[in-house]
C-alpha cells in the first residue's frame, strides 16, 4: 500500500465516516494533522474509529478524544482474537470494562462495540474460536443495549445465522460484501449497510447490486481507512476525504443528488450511533 496521503477530494462538506482505523500505524506522524486539516477542516461531520482488540482500543480512544467530530468503538476483530494472551471471557471483558457504564461511554466517546464478526478469507480461520469471540460480544452488546459494527468477509451464512440468535442487537454490517437477498432481510430487521470504496471498482458489481436495493434509510457509508480507497486512488492510503468519491457512487445508484446523498447517510450515522 502506497504510504502517501493523497490531498484531492470531491467535495467533503457534511460527509460522515461510519468505520475507519486512524490509529493504524500506516498514519504514524499523519493522522493529527490530516484530521483537522485535510478532513473536520475541509467539512467532514464525523468519524467513527473503529478498534480491532483490547490493546488498539486505547490509542482510538485516546485519539477520538483529541478530535470534535471524532468518536469510538470497540472490540475485537474476528482476525485478532487468535493472536490474544487470555481466554474469550477475559479478553472481552477488557473490552467490557472500557464501556460498561453509561459515564464510561460518556467519557470515552465509545458509541458501538465492534469491530467484531466472522472472517473466512484468511487461513488458518479459527472457525469455532471466530465464533466464541462473536457470540460473547453480541451478548455483552445485547446486555448493554449498545448498536453493533459487524466485519463479515467471506462468512455471510453463519453471521447471519449469529445476529439472528440475538433479535434485541442491531447496528452496521460494515463494508458489506453479502448478497442483495441478505442485506434486504438485514434491513428488515432494523440493521444499516455500510458501503466502501469497493462500490467504486471495475469489480464492484455485487456490492453496487446491494446498494440499488438498500432502503436510503437505512444506507451508510465508509472508508475502512486506510484501506479500500476508491478508485482511482485504489491501492493507496485511505482518507476520509477520498470518501467522496463513494457517495457519488452511491448516489448515482440510488438516483439522488450528491448533496443529497451526503445528508441521508449522515443523518442514518447519527440515528444507528445514537448522535444528536
Amino acid at each position: 500500500m502506497d504510504g502517501q496521503i493523497v490531498k484531492e477530494s470531491w467535495n467533503t462538506e457534511g460527509l460522515f465516516d461510519s468505520h475507519a482505523h486512524y490509529f493504524d500505524s500506516r498514519f504514524e506522524g499523519q493522522a493529527d494533522d490530516l484530521l483537522e486539516n485535510g478532513i473536520f477542516g475541509r467539512g467532514v461531520l464525523g468519524v467513527i474509529n473503529v478498534a480491532t482488540d483490547p490493546d488498539n482500543a486505547l490509542p482510538c480512544i485516546e485519539q477520538a478524544s483529541r478530535h470534535k467530530g471524532m468518536y469510538a468503538a470497540v472490540g475485537i476483530h474476528p482476525c485478532d482474537c487468535k493472536a490474544l494472551r487470555g481466554d474469550v471471557n477475559a479478553e472481552v471483558d477488557r473490552i467490557r470494562v472500557l464501556l460498561d457504564t453509561e459515564e464510561k461511554r460518556c467519557q470515552n466517546k465509545i458509541v458501538a462495540l465492534g469491530e467484531i464478526g466472522l472472517d473466512y478469507y484468511w487461513e488458518p480461520i479459527e472457525e469455532s474460536l471466530q465464533k466464541q469471540y462473536f457470540e460473547a460480544q453480541l451478548c455483552l452488546a445485547e446486555e448493554l443495549g449498545l448498536p453493533v459494527i459487524i466485519h463479515d468477509r467471506e462468512a455471510h451464512g453463519d453471521c447471519f445465522e449469529t445476529v439472528l440468535r440475538h433479535p434485541k442487537v442491531t447496528g452496521v454490517f460494515h463494508s458489506f460484501s453479502g448478497s442483495a437477498e441478505m442485506a434486504k432481510e438485514l434491513c428488515r430487521r432494523g440493521w444499516y449497510i455500510s458501503f466502501s470504496g469497493v462500490l467504486t471498482f471495475k469489480n464492484g458489481r455485487k456490492a453496487r447490486e446491494v446498494a440499488a436495493i438498500v432502503p436510503t434509510d437505512r444506507m451508510l457509508v465508509e472508508t475502512d481507512a486506510p484501506y479500500l480507497a476508491p478508485d482511482p486512488f485504489r491501492g493507496r492510503m485511505n482518507h476520509s476525504g477520498l470518501m467522496a468519491y463513494t457517495v457519488g457512487a452511491l448516489a448515482e445508484i440510488k438516483g439522488l443528488s450528491y448533496v443529497e446523498t451526503v445528508r441521508i447517510t449522515a443523518e442514518n450515522a447519527k440515528t444507528v450511533f445514537r448522535l444528536s
